[in-house]
């Protein structure tokens, strides 16, 4: 059976003459544009399509079982299982197939801020556009790492090399795999480079809770008084647009740890999504898109080359990647205390959720194993409208182990540090999607601060018939009426209509995590439940 022999295969290549190492920005940019892989916005950000895949193709990731995983991956419909053999074949394919380019691109760099649990990875790119994604969104070396640089896992990315499922093993022309044996990540068929950032993250989660350390798909920022504040969602909900806060350091928009010593960012980027982007509603993200972002599958005038972020003619996944530094008020290192504050996001389709209460810590637990949201248009291939969606630790696609170990480290780490959890939805109101209206992200954002400051920890609260949550009655910047969905509806029977299915659902959903508390089971919602 063939194996993977990482010191002599793989390190031929990257030895190679047309294979550049560590480039620069600027020399990355002109690659790019002698490639013809992209164009230039007016403020000098590349801009790249990706063509047939514009968002994470899911029914295409794999994990090979081998003894090293086989007992400790969660497998089923998310962590999907290959073999071995199939992946070291596919991976001899890939790396023949890269022989024959005639440039490839590889940057060296981290996953983890925190020194003491950062993991050297190294990039390999077909695409000089994917390099520069890269490069902007992991952690940068600084010069005197680099020679000193080992990497401990690889990603290959080979976008042109499209699978033959009757031979590879694979579901269609697109492979994302992941080999801890092998510390490989094999990337191929696909052009989107979030593939090669969210498969970092799932690596990340397998390889921390091994440590003690708790990974966390969320976005964090701290305040002038060092205060932590995490923001837990799914991709559209907010995390990038909320943490992004002018009164407020960002440590960082998308994915982090929290260790014994505090939380730090995972990444050196942001990756943003930019449907309906301006200047006047996310003044941070609008301007940090200049020279060195990348602007994925957005759409440019042609003769003032501006990009027109209402466009959704190529998808509504339309996403900017850039490093931390293009955003003026940001920790560095992005490292920084323990959480006071834990804002979970949802995105609720059915208009029926609170914009904002407060869990106790049984609920937080219920809420973080339900990680109930509506997955949006253009997240994933062939969503085309908000469906709701359960996604355990609002990540279940990233996560490898079981869900349990990721819920079980954080009530722990609740408790011990006495953190404050809070519900936020950042959906729809007044009716379901297609009826209803956006929250207002004015609204949002108040009642975020108004949580921050500690002025709801002690608010007066109404519980809410159906879910159980504790709405506070008065929230400064928001009207009253807007904290109780029902009132919001034009008609109250339509409301408890929606109100009882979504309870259900929860209820429905929640039956497989056996295992969880009876005290946890029955934070759930109190329409119907059961004793």
């Amino acid at each position: 059976m063939s194996t993977i022999n990482q010191m002599s295969e793989l390190n031929l290549l990257l030895a190679q003459e047309h294979v550049q190492h560590q480039s620069s920005v600027p020399h990355l940019v002109e690659r790019i544009l002698y490639r013809n892989e992209g164009t230039l916005t007016e403020k000098g950000a590349v801009q790249a399509t990706t063509g047939t895949y514009t968002g994470r193709s899911p029914k295409d990731k794999f994990i090979v079982k081998d003894e090293t995983t086989a007992n400790k991956v969660d497998w089923g419909t998310v962590n999907k299982p290959i073999d071995d053999s199939t992946f070291v074949n596919l991976y001899h394919k890939v790396l023949d197939y890269l022989k024959g380019r005639n440039e490839l691109f590889v940057f060296k760099g981290y996953a983890g801020a925190d020194e003491k649990h950062r993991l050297p990875l190294q990039v390999l790119t077909e695409f000089a556009w994917h390099n520069l994604f890269a490069r902007q969104m992991f952690i940068r070396p600084e010069t005197s790492e680099v020679e000193d640089h080992e990497a401990e896992f690889t990603v290959i990315s080979a976008p042109t090399f499209k699978a033959d499922p009757s031979v590879d093993g694979t579901n269609s022309e697109a492979f994302i795999m992941i080999s801890f044996k092998h510390r490989v990540v094999l990337i191929g068929g696909t052009e989107y480079a979030g593939e090669i950032k969210k498969s970092i993250f799932s690596v990340m989660n397998y390889v921390l809770p091994e440590k003690n350390v708790l990974p966390m798909h969320c976005s964090a920022n701290v305040g002038k008084e060092g205060d932590v504040a995490l923001f837990f969602g799914l991709s559209g909900t907010g995390k990038t647009t909320l943490s992004a806060d002018p009164q407020r350091r960002l440590i960082g928009d998308d994915e982090h740890a929290w260790s014994s010593y505090g939380v730090f960012n995972i990444e050196g980027g942001c990756y943003a999504k930019c449907i309906n982007l301006s200047q006047e509603k996310e003044p941070q993200i609008f301007d940090a898109i200049h020279f060195g972002a990348v602007l994925e599958n957005v759409v440019l005038n042609e003769e003032t080359h501006r990009p027109d972020y209402s466009d959704t003619s190529l998808t509504e996944n339309t996403r900017a990647a850039y490093p931390l530094e293009h955003i003026e008020n940001t920790v560095q290192p992005s490292i920084a205390g323990h959480p006071n504050a834990i804002i979970f996001l949802t995105a609720d389709a059915t208009g029926v959720l609170p914009p904002i209460s407060k869990l106790t810590k049984e609920q937080a637990m219920y809420h973080f194993l339900s990680g109930y949201t509506s997955k949006l248009a253009g997240t994933e291939r062939g969503i085309t409208e908000p469906q709701a969606t359960f996604s355990a630790c609002f990540g279940s696609p990233f996560l490898p182990l079981a869900p349990a170990t990721y819920a079980e480290m954080l009530g722990e780490k609740i408790d011990q540090f006495n953190t404050d959890v809070y519900l936020v939805n950042t959906g729809w109101s007044g009716g379901s999607y297609g009826e209803g209206e956006r929250i207002k992200l004015s609204y949002t954002r108040s009642m975020i601060q108004a949580a921050l400051e500690g002025e709801l920890s002690s608010a007066e609260t109404y519980q809410d018939p159906y879910f159980g949550l504790n709405i506070p009655t008065h929230c400064p910047g928001v009207p009253d009426e807007v904290l109780f969905p029902r009132k919001t509806w034009a008609k109250a029977e339509e409301y408890d209509k929606s109100a009882k299915e979504l309870a259900e659902q929860f209820h429905e959903n929640f039956q497989k995590f056996t295992h969880a508390s009876h005290a946890i089971k029955q934070a759930g919602p109190t329409y119907n439940r059961s004793r």
